[in-house]
């Protein structure tokens, strides 16, 4: 069960920390797989398939057909649905796509930059104890509007060898232009290299378990990776004037996505905190992923009661949640404080799970403290940002006094040359 303590720095340090992946155990089995696929293509591919998901493949794409079949396999609800978060997501993400810029940094001198998608990405989509349709929403519908050329999900196939028809349905909606059947480091190694069926990507996003993310790592520089990633988690602020049924059911929401979901209340409240705490507790048996979720709460759900807001604000900076509920008397007054967080919803109307399905914003956010350094996916995870530069007569001029001494300074008299050439 989830455990209650003060405000202590000795305690703090240790939720802070929360559960990590320690990928260097793993990670030569992951370099065995990527210098495998990398050797051996399709055929790599098909033998992992069949030893980590049981499933023997002859072709590793999905088809027009299994497409066209994945819609008459889904309700006409959940096919709305998905059109409906479709719509929203594109709406938030398209008012993130910058434009070009240029400006007179001295007479003569122009300067700015354009904005070019990156050429092609590849989307993983993990399957393991859940399916998740709204990942493929959340990481191909920004590229779609960044303008990347070419789009590739991959995630693993189930016992019978096809994808779950919302995945196909909702990588189809989303503007995919091409679906595989392949999972864990082997699609990581796909990617990355490229293989008979599957093309090189210059840049691979989405969320997967402990060897996606340690192949991510190892294949950083032969192509990009939005961020490293561990298990989801939550941390709820809150003050005396929170609901606490509602952060309970928050708490045991984000605790079902896996037994190493850190989930965090922290309050100056002791009313609120074992109100919280008495909910949670009732609660648990009623939840269809129980197992799950006493796991989660029993190793990594801690409550934190601090002395005052101001240490309770300073905490939840420390510890920069992927996903941070403020649930405050004037919550935008809270947000003014708060700088680490990787998606923040505010109020007591506001689940993390309205962002999860589709009220806009994206869902693929850095954990385990990375919310400090990275911002979640976004339009901008797809775009390159070159800058410009031209000079005139006047611009050369200006600069004269600056390029020549400084090139010759360094050493680098041929720079200096270059210059004094266009002088003459």
């Amino acid at each position: 069960m989830m455990e209650i303590i003060e405000y202590d720095k000795t305690q703090v340090k240790k939720i802070i920390e929360r559960s990590e992946n320690d990928i260097s155990k793993v990670s030569g089995i992951i370099s065995d797989i990527l210098s495998n696929v990398k050797l051996n293509g399709d055929k790599a591919l098909k033998e992992y398939t069949e030893k980590f998901d049981k499933v023997s493949l002859d072709d590793l794409k999905v088809s027009k057909e299994e497409i066209n079949e994945a819609y008459n396999l889904l309700d006409d609800d959940l096919v709305d649905s998905i059109k409906k978060a479709k719509n929203n997501i594109a709406s938030f993400h398209q008012s993130q796509m910058p434009s070009d810029w240029s400006q007179s940094v001295d007479d003569g001198i122009t300067a700015g930059q354009i904005i070019r998608p990156i050429p092609s990405v590849g989307c993983y989509i993990p399957g393991g104890r859940a399916a998740y349709p709204s990942t493929i929403l959340m990481t191909v519908i920004p590229a779609k509007i960044a303008g990347v050329g070419k789009i590739v999900c991959c995630t693993p196939p189930q016992s019978d060898g096809k994808i779950l028809a919302a995945i196909i349905v909702a990588a189809d909606i989303a503007g995919a232009d091409e679906i595989y059947k392949v999972g864990g480091a082997q699609a990581v190694a796909a990617l990355a290299y490229g293989t008979e069926s599957i093309p090189k990507v210059s840049k691979i996003v989405g969320p997967g378990n402990i060897f996606v993310t340690g192949a991510k790592q190892q294949v950083y520089g032969n192509v990009d990776v939005e961020f490293p990633a561990g298990p989801s988690e939550v941390l709820v602020l809150a003050d005396k004037s929170a609901n606490p049924e509602l952060i309970a059911y928050d708490l045991l929401a984000q605790s079902e996505h896996d037994p190493n979901a850190p989930c965090i209340l922290v309050s100056s409240s002791q009313e609120i905190a074992y109100k919280v705490y008495d909910i949670v507790e009732k609660n648990i048996e009623k939840m269809q992923r129980r197992d799950i979720i006493r796991e989660s709460l029993g190793k990594y759900g801690k409550i934190v009661i601090t002395k005052t807001d101001d240490e309770a604000i300073e905490l939840t900076n420390e510890y920069a949640a992927e996903h941070l509920i403020i649930m405050t008397s004037n919550p935008r007054e809270t947000l003014k404080d708060i700088n680490n967080a990787g998606s923040i919803f505010l109020g007591q109307l506001t689940p993390v799970a309205a962002g999860d399905y589709g009220a806009g914003t994206n869902h693929v956010l850095p954990t385990a403290g990375g919310a400090k350094m990275y911002s979640g996916l976004s339009t901008e995870s797809f775009l390159k940002k070159p800058t410009v530069l031209e000079l005139d007569e006047t611009g050369l001029d200006n600069l004269r006094d600056v390029v020549i001494p400084l090139a010759e300074y360094e050493g680098l008299y041929a720079h200096a040359e270059s210059f004094k050439k266009r002088l003459k």
